[in-house]
C-alpha cells in the first residue's frame, strides 16, 4: 500500500484548478506517468482518508526548451483530476479563507 502513496507527486495549483475545486469539488494531482485510474483513487483514498467519485487522467506533453544553442524538451507528466464525494474536502490543500490582520497575527504565534 506504501507503493500507491508514491504514485501522487504534487498538487497542481493553478487558477483553472483552483476554480475546478471551488466549484466542483475537484483536486487536481501530478501523478506519476504509470498510474491508472483505480491507483491514483486508492493512493488519494489513502493519503487523504476521502471517498473518491471519479478520477479522470490526462497526459500533458513536455514543453520544448532552449539553452542557449541546445535544445531539449522537458518530460511529459501526466494530471488526475480527482473528484471527491460530497460535501468531503481535502483538508491539505484547502486555502485560508480569513486574511485579516488578526487571523495572521494568530496564526504567527
Amino acid at each position: 500500500m506504501n507503493n500507491l502513496l508514491r504514485l501522487i507527486r504534487k498538487p497542481v495549483v493553478t487558477e483553472k484548478a483552483e476554480a475546478l475545486r471551488g466549484a466542483e469539488n475537484v483536486y487536481t494531482f501530478a501523478v506519476a506517468l504509470s498510474a491508472n485510474k483505480r491507483q491514483i483513487a486508492a493512493a488519494v483514498k489513502q493519503a487523504f482518508n476521502v471517498e473518491v467519485d471519479e478520477v479522470r487522467t490526462a497526459v500533458m506533453r513536455g514543453k520544448k526548451k532552449r539553452v542557449g544553442t541546445i535544445a531539449g524538451r522537458k518530460p511529459n507528466w501526466k494530471k488526475a483530476y480527482v473528484k471527491v464525494a460530497g460535501d468531503q474536502v481535502i483538508e491539505a490543500l484547502e486555502s485560508p479563507t480569513d486574511f485579516s490582520e488578526e487571523a495572521l497575527e494568530e496564526a504567527e504565534s
